[in-house]
């Protein structure tokens, strides 16, 4: 899925979040990085015409996103998306979290959409849950039953939003897991994580936004290995000074 982004503004209330930023690549696993406020999520959700740029174009595929409400539902039924929060509805149970939207919004027959939910969750390790409501399950399980409904559809790309922000060591390492394993199995996706250790090892590029700004975007061992700026120079070093080596 090959994204171009040029002169791409945003900006709430007269304040910039995103300033000039420019980027054309065709983009297999992405994490987005940098210090909270350079506006990673900001970024994600243009690209996922949840919310419109104030200045600059999104091209994907060739093709100009028109963030027109009218035109958007169609762009966004090609993509997944999680979010920090993960969104299930309390009422339903897990199966029914990921059969609905199939049914509801790709107008994949009920049962169906039930047999593909099913099989999700037996592949994510959910299979003895599937009738629990989202109350029932640990943190990371929802999350887990989050990306399933996610990538149900087989979506061009996979919008992440810090997966993994609200949830405990343990669980945090059980879904990313799950995103590595995703990437094996060719899905693309883009992820704003502060996981530098899986921004490293799962993801192939990374881009570092810092201030609105994209400073730096590249292989990911470089850009960990090699920091050509200073604002990414501070920003690992501050990461690293506490960590386990």
């Amino acid at each position: 899925m090959r994204i171009r982004l040029e002169h791409l503004e945003k900006g709430f209330d007269g304040v910039p979040v995103l300033r000039g930023i420019d980027f054309d690549d065709d983009v297999t696993t992405l994490a987005v990085i940098g210090p909270s406020g350079g506006g990673k999520s900001t970024l994600l959700r243009i690209v996922g015409g949840l919310i419109a740029p104030t200045d600059g174009t999104v091209e994907v595929d060739g093709e100009r996103v028109d963030y027109d409400e009218r035109a958007l539902p169609s762009y966004r039924s090609q993509l997944g998306f999680v979010f920090q929060a993960s969104g299930l509805f309390h009422h339903l149970s897990a199966l029914e979290n990921v059969a609905l939207p199939l049914s509801v919004v790709h107008g994949v027959p009920e049962d169906q959409a039930r047999e593909r939910a099913a099989d999700l969750l037996a592949r994510f390790g959910l299979a003895a849950e599937e009738a629990k409501r989202p109350a029932q399950l640990s943190g990371g399980q929802q999350q887990r039953v989050a990306i399933a409904r996610a990538v149900a559809a087989s979506p061009k790309m996979l919008l992440l939003d810090e997966p993994t922000s609200a949830l405990d060591p343990e669980y945090t390492n059980d879904v990313l897991d799950l995103i590595r394993d995703l990437k094996e199995t060719g899905t693309r996706f883009i992820v704003v994580t502060h996981e530098m250790g899986f921004a490293r090892r799962a993801c192939d590029k990374v881009a570092f936004l810092h201030g609105g700004r994209l400073l730096e975007y590249g292989e990911s061992a470089r850009l960990f290995d090699h920091p050509a700026t200073p604002e990414l120079q501070r920003f690992l070093g501050k990461l690293l000074e506490w960590s386990i080596r």
